[in-house]
């Protein structure tokens, strides 16, 4: 009787969890964070350095400066999640900003004329976020940003919703 009241109590032991603190934080969550959108601006918003340092090539400096502006736009990567914005940037050191979507207040679209010339847009999103009051997203093609800043607004106003979150402003 105490070899089968042994298996027993092996057999539960095998069907218990280790430490079931840890599986529940293994689950799954019901909120799925997914990738929305990511992007990089366009270098063509460097394209007046890039003039300068080509007419000044003979002082070998400006070389550099247009390296260095290649690779601070080159490395920039801009990632809209269902949750979050994400701006990481950096040539040397990598540094990630993140935006909560709900904290964002306001949006803007603006277009400079040299970004009208060449097809590009910017959004300026003005947010709750003491660290990053006002996030941006510059020199991606217009069409394109026109869509996303509509999307912005719709994953904002559902964040709210379903985490019951509202703006005010006590000014």
């Amino acid at each position: 009787m105490s070899t089968q009241t042994e298996a027993t109590e092996a057999a539960r032991a095998v069907e218990r969890p280790v430490n079931p603190g840890r599986q529940r934080a293994a689950q799954p969550s019901t909120r799925v964070e997914s990738r929305v959108w990511t992007g990089r601006p366009s270098q063509i918003a460097n394209l007046g350095a890039f003039v300068w340092c080509a007419l000044l090539c003979w002082l070998v400096i400006p070389i550099f400066v247009a390296v260095w502006r290649y690779l601070l736009v080159r490395t920039m990567r801009y990632e809209l999640t269902t949750q979050r914005f994400r701006v990481t940037s950096g040539v040397l050191a990598r540094r990630t900003d993140e935006l909560e979507l709900y904290r964002c207040k306001d949006s803007e679209f603006s277009q400079t004329l040299f970004q009208r010339l060449f097809g590009l847009a910017t959004i300026a999103m003005a947010t709750s976020d003491e660290s990053s009051p006002i996030a941006v997203i510059a020199s991606i093609p217009a069409c394109r940003a026109k869509e996303l800043r509509e999307q912005i607004r719709n994953l904002v106003e559902d964040l709210r919703d379903r985490k019951r979150v509202r703006e005010v402003d006590y000014s």
